[in-house]
């Protein structure tokens, strides 16, 4: 499986997977380039990141001047290996260990000022790490609890924020973006891109609500991880990037509800005709034609570049489609799926039929579920095809006004 090395890290305890300072750094500028008072006047809140060793936390501390921040809040989700030891984020700098502090807790910093402590003439984190350890405008203290996101005492904390921006854990994504909804709360957080297809998040994503973030997600993302991390003997990928050891996750990508140029970007599209004599796709099943669904009044497209600009009706594209996605320009329907929340089917199978299919595409006795995706048939045989979100063109939008 594409994710073997990070379930395996996960059996072993070996999960230190870190987001990297320039991902967050690319992510975060293009909402800047978009809106550069994005952040200015508000409370960024980073629960699920150790401020001991998060790099959301260094890039918000570092820059919460010139992002006009009025305070930054990081909680660890899970007690520090490093907590009152050594600060290694901080290079050098070193904290004692304070009275009746324990040795090992979650822990909780809050900013609400960034300067020059020390005099040098230049801020860096050292300065940070002074202002942390005089508490003075800064506080840096232990949580009561274990500081699970889902605890009254981090619930607290998001109340008091505007933004949220954090790698939460994605076996726990559906509670943690449900969360984020229920308090009204703007966020940039990285998941698996299978969480779109997720009933509590893809509609969010048809509604307008949420969105994939700026970064193209087709290339996956490298975390850092520990100097003694294992990797899987699949892995094919880079092993270390600016001198540290980094594993790559596929499939991963941000999320968010906060606007960015890329968003507002058109996909540009060739004709029905066209795509057919022309695009690289035109081949489609094997045929130079554009299937249509049995189930559903729709056509497959199975490629996003083979979107046809002069379509009117109903198409299913992949879910990376979403990559691309802008609202200007498609509307989002809903997708091919058993339950048929949207009333887009116009059909559904019989237990009979789904045997039946089985049997002929088989050769065996077994059950064909075709009720919980897209149909179509070839060569005489029912076929299902990936999972599709279903879209048309918004009309009187450009070439299809």
């Amino acid at each position: 499986m594409a994710n073997d090395n990070l379930t395996s890290a996960k059996r072993a305890k070996n999960d230190e997977f870190y987001t990297q300072y320039g991902d967050i750094q690319k992510e975060m500028e293009a909402y800047l380039e978009y809106d550069p008072d994005t952040f200015r006047d508000k409370v960024v809140y980073c629960n699920c990141d150790d401020p001991f060793e998060s790099n959301f936390f260094r890039y918000f501390v570092l820059n919460f001047n010139k992002l006009g921040l009025k305070q930054l809040i990081t909680t660890s989700y899970k007690p520090s290996p490093v907590a009152n030891t050594q600060l290694e984020l901080f290079g050098d700098e070193t904290f004692t260990k304070s009275k009746g502090r324990p040795k090992v807790t979650a822990n909780k910093f809050i900013i609400n000022e960034a300067h020059d402590i020390d005099g040098d003439g230049e801020f860096n984190l050292k300065d940070v790490a002074r202002q942390l350890k005089a508490n003075k405008n800064n506080e840096w203290t232990p949580l009561k609890g274990d500081g699970d996101f889902r605890c009254d005492e981090c619930i607290n904390l998001l109340k008091q924020s505007d933004i949220v921006v954090t790698n939460p854990p994605f076996s726990l994504f559906r509670q943690y973006v449900k969360q984020l909804f229920e308090y009204n709360k703007k966020f940039v957080i990285i998941g698996n891109m299978n969480a779109i297809t997720y009933k509590d998040v893809f509609p969010e994503i048809k509604e307008n609500k949420l969105w994939l973030g700026a970064t193209n997600f087709n290339t996956g993302m490298y975390f850092q991880v520990s100097s003694d991390f294992v990797y899987n003997d699949t892995y094919k990928f880079e092993r270390e990037r600016n001198g540290v050891k980094v594993n790559r996750v596929p499939g991963v990508c941000w999320f968010t509800n906060l606007d960015h140029g890329r968003r507002h970007k058109p996909l540009p599209l060739m004709t029905m005709k066209e795509n057919l004599k022309h695009s690289k796709h035109k081949e489609i099943n094997g045929k130079r034609k554009y299937d249509k669904y049995d189930n559903y009044d729709a056509i497959e497209v199975s490629f996003t570049d083979s979107i046809p600009s002069d379509y009117d009706g109903v198409m299913g594209v992949p879910i990376s489609f979403l990559d691309k996605y802008n609202p200007d320009q498609f509307e989002i329907l809903g997708m091919c799926e058993n339950e048929d929340l949207y009333n887009l089917k116009s059909k559904k199978y019989s237990t009979v039929e789904c045997k039946t299919a089985y049997l002929d595409k088989f050769g065996k006795k077994g059950t064909y579920d075709l009720n919980a995706s897209g149909v179509i048939i070839q060569n005489g045989l029912m076929e299902k095809v990936y999972q599709r979100v279903l879209i048309r063109h918004r009309k009187n939008y450009g070439s299809n006004a």
